[in-house]
This record gives C-alpha cells, structure tokens and sequence, in this order.
C-alpha cells in the first residue's frame, strides 16, 4: 500500500514534467524562429513538432529519473527543488549541445556563438516550464496538507517532554504533511503523554505497528536517559519505504559527525540507508548487467567444461540452487557450482563450511579457491536479484539467527546482494558466529558508503584473490 501511493505521488509528478516539457518544445520552437529571439529565420514551413516534442520529453523524463529527481519529492522545500531542477537540466542541456554540434570544430565563431544561443535559450524553456510544474504540484500537495488531505502517516519513538514537544510542532504546522497517529514507548513503559493520541506500544512492537498502521515516517524523540536503546530501535524500523528521522543529543549536534536537518524548526538527523545517488545506481545495474554478459561469455568454455568435470567426480546435478535472502529480506534462489557431494546436509542440517571441510570435493576446493563456484551467480545478476558487488546472501535459517545475535544485521538487506563484497576481500570466510559479527561491521560500512568509486576497488580486490588462489 505505501509502495502503491509512493508509486503514484511519483506518477503524478512525472506526468506533469512530460505534458510541459512537450508545451516547452513548442514554446521554444516559437521562441526560436517565430519571434526570432535566436536570430534564426526558418526557410520553409514549420515541421510536425509532436513527434520530435514527445522524444524530447522523454529524454528529459529519463534525465530526471538518471540524476534523482523523482525521489523524495514528497512536500519538499520548493526553493530546493527549484535548485534542483536547474542543476540538472543544466546537465542535461550540455548533454544534448555536445550530441547536436559535437562536430562544431570546422565551425566558424558566429555559428558557434549562434548554436550557444540557442542552447542557453533552450535551457531556460526547460528549466523555466518544469519548475514552475513543481511549483504547482508541491504547492497544490501543501494545500491539500492543511485541509488534512494527502498526509504521510507518522508514529513518534518515545513518551517524554521532548516527544510531546514534537507533536506539539506538529501538530502546529500541517504543511509538514505528517498526521501522527500515536507514540511508541521506549522504556517499556506505556505511560500516557499528556497528548489527545495514545501510546501504540513498546519499541518491541515497532516494525508490527509499522506494518499495521502503514507508517511512512517514525520520529525517534528520546530523553538523555534511553539514547542506549537506539540500535534496537533502528533494527525495528529498519523497513522500506519508510523514512527515519531521529533528534540528536547536544554532543552529536556540534560533533560535525552527523548531518542535520531543518524541520518544524528542531534540528533532525535523517537515518540515510541509500547514499548512492541515483543516476550512479543507474551506472551500477548497466555495469552489472554488461559485466556479467562479457564474463559469462568469456567464461562459456569453463563453465561447460566443469559442467562435465563435476558428475564424474561426484553424482548430482553440476549446478545446485539455494534459498538466499536478497533486498528488503525477499527470498531468491542462487546458482552454484556444486563444491560437495550430493545431500552433503541432508543429516546434520544448515551448517558452516570449514577448514579442511570433508563434504568438499577435490574439485571444489579448487574452485572455491579460485571462485569459479560463484559463476552461475552472473544469471542472478542478469534477473536484478543480485548485484556484482553488495553484501552476501545468507541462508534464511542464519538470516534469522543472525537477526537475534547481532545488532543492525538486518541493515544490510537494504541493499541487493552481491557476488562479492567489501566483508569478502577484508575477512576470512564465515566458520564462526564471531566471523559473521566481524563481516556484519565491513557489510554495514559498505551499505552507509556504497559508491561507484568502493565497488570498482573491491572488484579490483577480488580479482587479486581470484588470481592469487586466496579464495576459500
């Protein structure tokens, strides 16, 4: 249900962007030879604009999408993004000057001068008619939000002064577009605020009431004296598409440590489980996808070479699939090179693979070794269930250990799994919960600092691994 409204308050905007931007191909064609602003007179009649129109509103649809304009668009500051919206069809604008006159070198100065005219002019119709879409849009969502229309559905963490005075802020300014429907305690107390909504739970109860209620925004407000529960609550709230937003202490304020937020005039940290900006998460899927077609291709002869290597070793099937829990805890099956001998945990059940491990055959120490085993996982990567580089998959049975042993483990399944990872090329393989614990802390340091930037240096770490044998 949230997914569907996010869905749609997307649409919407998307929606007005193309309708204008097709009102601003005609405008500037207008501009442009009709009124003469560029000094160009056209030689003949004016051609079918609405086919030409369209293939432009859609490249500037796919722009926006690239470089992240259609997130959190929710009753944001209209002046922010009217920023950006000018910095990115300012990108967008050189994209389509260096396609058009890439060949401006035999050009002489006037016609040049004349194509950079008409390009600073085409800019302003674009940036000129999409914001004032936004304007329209975001200011028809805060009226809507006085009326009490549209509102994102809101829990407050915490029962104290501090979480009264937040709800008062609220309460006070519905242009915030946040409709609080309760407090949750954090101190297993259900104490009653001396507020008109009541105390929902104990942060115990949280992803429950998170579910039910269909909240789209958690305000942690904690008093000094709980601030030791906060991991726990960040696991419970650990959701998709929900947003986090948490009052820092007096320390964490002046440390620099933490970036903060203006809202209803108190300062917030916003919990940001996805820094990799859009259009590089772009980047990162077209790696992936050409990446695993290049290494499957050059990998054919190995792959049907083991495929006939592996039976005559041991019987069964050369590739096996496992239950793994991908994104957002949403199960998948995995492909792999069978390592051990068929039923290998038909009697002891889900286990860790170890040192000198007897279920592994000869042939698949080696390809352990080398990480050959881990190459039909390239498919996962082409049906998006997997990214090269992310956090690994583990088995539902550990996901659910893991979950109770180790703090914040679930944050790591906001991010696709990965073939490999910045836990695989700085720690040994798992043979012990302690190994999980020291993996959770690399897995975790990518999640908060995934970039384009980290996962070429951890593919260039693997591929050391790769051919150095180090693998295990």
């Amino acid at each position: 249900m949230l997914a569907l409204k996010k869905i749609k308050e997307i649409l919407l905007t998307v929606a007005g962007d193309f309708i204008v931007l097709i009102g601003g191909w005609y405008l500037f064609y207008y501009l442009r030879f009709e009124y003469g602003i560029t000094g160009e007179v056209p030689g003949s009649d004016p051609p079918m604009l609405f086919i030409p129109a369209v293939i432009i509103a859609i490249y500037w649809v796919v722009i926006f999408m690239i470089f992240g304009l259609y997130r959190k668009i929710y009753l944001i500051s209209r002046f922010d993004e009217i920023m950006r919206v000018a910095k990115i069809t300012i990108i967008g604008t050189l994209i389509l000057f260096f396609l058009l006159f890439i060949d401006t070198l035999g050009w002489t100065d006037e016609n040049l001068a004349q194509a950079k005219t008409v390009t600073f002019v085409y800019w302003l119709v674009v940036f000129g008619v999409v914001s004032l879409n936004r304007l329209v849009i975001r200011t028809i969502q805060k009226w809507r939000a006085i009326k009490g229309k549209g509102l994102h559905q809101a829990v407050i963490v915490g029962t104290g002064p501090t979480a009264a005075s937040v709800y008062e802020n609220l309460e006070r300014q519905p242009t915030l577009g946040m409709n609080v429907l309760g407090f949750v305690s954090s101190n297993g107390q259900a104490e009653q605020p001396d507020q008109p909504v009541e105390v929902l739970g104990e942060v115990s109860q949280l992803g429950r009431i998170i579910r039910e209620k269909e909240v789209e925004d958690v305000i942690v407000a904690l008093e000094n004296d709980d601030s030791d529960i906060l991991i726990n609550i960040l696991d419970q709230i650990d959701l998709p598409d929900v947003s986090v937003k948490i009052l820092p202490d007096f320390h964490q304020m002046i440390s620099g440590l933490n970036q903060t937020n203006q809202i209803f005039g108190l300062p917030l940290i916003e919990v940001m489980p996805d820094p990799m900006p859009t259009w590089e998460k772009f980047v990162k899927r077209v790696m992936d996808i050409a990446l695993a077609i290049v290494i499957l291709l050059v990998a054919l002869p190995v792959l049907l070479l083991l495929f006939l290597l592996i039976p005559l070793e041991s019987k069964g099937a050369p590739i096996y699939k496992q239950r793994r829990v991908g994104r957002y805890g949403k199960d998948f099956n995995i492909y792999k090179l069978r390592t051990m001998y068929q039923d290998a945990e038909k009697h002891s059940g889900p286990t860790w693979a170890g040192e000198d491990d007897p279920r592994i055959t000869r042939l698949g120490y080696w390809l352990r070794k080398l990480r050959l085993d881990e190459l039909p996982q390239l498919f996962n990567v082409l049906k998006g269930e997997m990214s090269l580089v992310g956090p690994r998959p583990e088995r539902p049975y550990f996901v659910e250990q893991f979950k109770k042993e180790i703090p914040l483990y679930g944050r790591r399944l906001r991010v696709k799994p990965g073939i490999t990872g910045w836990a695989q090329v700085k720690w040994k393989y798992d043979a012990s919960l302690e190994d999980v614990k020291e993996k959770t802390k690399y897995d975790l340091f990518y999640v908060e600092n995934m970039s384009l930037r980290m996962d070429m240096k951890i593919l260039i770490n693997t591929l050391h691994t790769v051919f150095s044998g180090k693998g295990q």
